[in-house]
C-alpha cells in the first residue's frame, strides 16, 4: 500500500469498490435474497472508505514526544469487520432444524473484504475477488440445486372428526423414504377439528417443491379440510 495517495487513486479506488458491491447486490437481489443492492453497496464502500481513511493517515505521526497517544491505524478497517460481523449475526435466523441467512452473513463478510482491498490500493486482488465471488453466488448455486442433499419440509393436514390418517400417513411417508422428525397435532372447535403438522426430511433436490405423489392420493382418499406443503431450505 502506498503511503501517499492522490485524489485520482482515491476516485479510482471508489469507483472500484461501487461496482464490485453494485455487481454482488446487483446477484443478490436478481435472486430475491436479502443484502440486496443498497446493502452490499454501503457495506463495500464502507469497508473502502475505512482503508483510505487509514492510507491518508500513514504519514501522520503516531506519538508525540510529550504523549502517550499512539495512532493505530489498523483500527479502522479491524472495526468494519467487527460491525459487520454484528450484522451479520443478526442476518442469521434459525428455524427449527434449519438455518437462514447464512449465505447473506458471508456474502456481507465478502463484500467488506473485498472493500478493504479496493480501499488498500490492491485493485487486482480486489477485481479477482469480484470474480470469484459471483462465481460462488451464481454458478456453484445451479450445482447445489441439481445435487441429491438432505432437504427438509413441513407438511400440515386438517381434517374432521373422524378423519384419523396420522399413523397411515407416517407409514406411507417411511415408505417414500421421508422421515418424520417430529410431529404434533393441535385440536380446535372442541376436537371437531384435528390439525396434524410433521416435520420432514429426505434426500433429493432442493429445487422440487413440489409435495409427493401419495399426498395428493391422500388428500383425495380422506375428507381434509386443509393440506400445506412448506419446502425449507437453507440461505
Amino acid at each position: 500500500m502506498n503511503t501517499e495517495i492522490g485524489w485520482q487513486d482515491v476516485a479510482l479506488r471508489l469507483l472500484c469498490a461501487t461496482v464490485a458491491g453494485a455487481l454482488i447486490g446487483i446477484n443478490r437481489g436478481e435472486h430475491g435474497r436479502a443484502a440486496g443492492l443498497r446493502t452490499t453497496l454501503l457495506v463495500c464502500l464502507a469497508a473502502t472508505i475505512a482503508m483510505i481513511q487509514a492510507n491518508l493517515l500513514l504519514n501522520v505521526a503516531g506519538k508525540k514526544p510529550d504523549s502517550f497517544v499512539v495512532l493505530d491505524l489498523m483500527r479502522l478497517p479491524l472495526g468494519i469487520l467487527t460491525g459487520v460481523g454484528f450484522i451479520g449475526a443478526g442476518a442469521i435466523l434459525r428455524r427449527d432444524n434449519v438455518v437462514l441467512g447464512v449465505t447473506t452473513a458471508a456474502t456481507l463478510w465478502f463484500v467488506t473484504v473485498m472493500g478493504l482491498c479496493f480501499g488498500g490500493g490492491q485493485i487486482g486482488l480486489g477485481w479477482a475477488s469480484l470474480g470469484l465471488g459471483l462465481l460462488i453466488l451464481s454458478g456453484l448455486k445451479w450445482i447445489e440445486q441439481h445435487w441429491n442433499q438432505e432437504c427438509h419440509a413441513t407438511l400440515t393436514i386438517a381434517m374432521a372428526q373422524g378423519g384419523a390418517i396420522e399413523d397411515e400417513l407416517v407409514r406411507a411417508l417411511a415408505q417414500a423414504n421421508y422421515k418424520v422428525k417430529f410431529s404434533s397435532v393441535v385440536f380446535q372447535n372442541g376436537g371437531d377439528l384435528r390439525e396434524f403438522n410433521c416435520h420432514i426430511s429426505w434426500r433429493g433436490r432442493v429445487n422440487n417443491s413440489q409435495p409427493p405423489d401419495f399426498l395428493r392420493a391422500l388428500a383425495a382418499r380422506f375428507q381434509l379440510q386443509k393440506m400445506e406443503w412448506k419446502l425449507l431450505v437453507n440461505q
